[in-house]
């Protein structure tokens, strides 16, 4: 199994004028403790989990490209991008740049969004969630043009959200065909998504978590795509508590769910109190005991 790390809270101490190193260090410390990937939150605000509007939140691929130039073998993603905030030619451009920065370590978490209060108090759209599901769509349509062959194929694109007469991408991404492109959600919908387009799918643990893989496990039979090859993650909230209280119980969630078919764990920091204390001890304490659990993860 592998186990990543992503950010979801920002209130540290040292206020602002230290949130810059404290993002280099939990880089820094993550990439040599050994998890897979570290991954970046995207919101324009804060969610009530952590907060709300009034605590802090970083932009996303900002915040990535400042994590992978402080690392040198994890992944960096957006965990995960909604779909609604970026044209599909700015997504593009944006994901192939951070590729390219990182050294071929991009990968693109996607999905169709959530947070309604945010986007409408940004004066951004958020159409129903049937449309935000044809945008998704439609983006990863897009996007495979973006990054098929040397600068794209070039070929116009039309659809019901949207239209781009010219898909030209220079530089290219290194991560070839294109960065690894995982969707956020387990419903039906995206699932059929992650089996047409995907190359990984991004799930809550619990109960129902076997009847999701074993539906993925069906869209993709239907689709023609080998279930074997999509990379299967879970999120879940990370906080071992001080003193490393809750290690045993986060190893043995994390070999359950490697007993269920899942390759990638991606913590959540949600607490404010010393993130970096967090990472030393998974890292230390965790990622050890749970390297060789579960099904070998799919290499990107």
């Amino acid at each position: 199994m592998h186990v990543g790390v992503a950010l979801g809270a920002f209130a540290w101490k040292g206020g602002t004028a230290a949130t810059g190193e404290t993002v280099a260090r939990i880089g820094r410390t993550a990439d040599d403790a050994g998890f897979a990937l570290v991954g970046v939150g995207d919101h324009l605000w804060q969610g009530p989990h952590a907060g709300g509007p009034q605590a802090p939140q970083l932009e996303c691929f900002t915040t990535l490209a400042t994590i992978a130039a402080h690392t040198r073998r994890c992944r960096v993603a957006s965990f995960v991008a909604g779909v609604h905030f970026r044209p599909p030619a700015l997504l593009a451009k944006t994901v192939t740049t951070l590729d390219v920065l990182s050294g071929g370590r991009a990968t693109l978490g996607l999905g169709v969004g959530w947070y309604e209060d945010e986007a409408t108090g940004s004066g951004i759209p958020f159409p129903p969630v049937a449309a935000r599901f044809e945008m998704l769509e439609e983006t990863l349509r897009i996007l495979r043009g973006y990054w098929h062959g040397e600068q794209g194929d070039e070929r116009p694109f039309q659809g019901r959200h949207y239209r781009v007469e010219r898909p030209l991408n220079l530089p290219q991404s290194l991560s070839r065909p294109h960065p690894p492109i995982m969707l956020g959600g387990g419903g039906p919908r995206t699932l059929r998504l992650v089996a047409r387009y995907a190359d990984a799918c991004n799930l809550s643990p619990g109960p129902d978590l076997p009847g999701k893989l074993d539906l993925l496990r069906r869209l993709c039979a239907d689709a023609g795509r080998d279930y074997d090859a999509i990379e299967k993650t879970c999120a879940l909230p990370l906080d071992v508590g001080p003193g490393a209280a809750g290690v045993e119980d986060l190893i043995a969630q994390l070999h359950q769910l490697a007993d269920e078919g899942v390759h990638t764990v991606v913590g959540i920091l949600l607490s404010s109190d010393d993130p970096l204390r967090q990472i030393e001890i998974i890292g230390e304490k965790v990622l050890p005991v749970v390297a060789g659990a579960g099904p070998a993860p799919v290499e990107s």
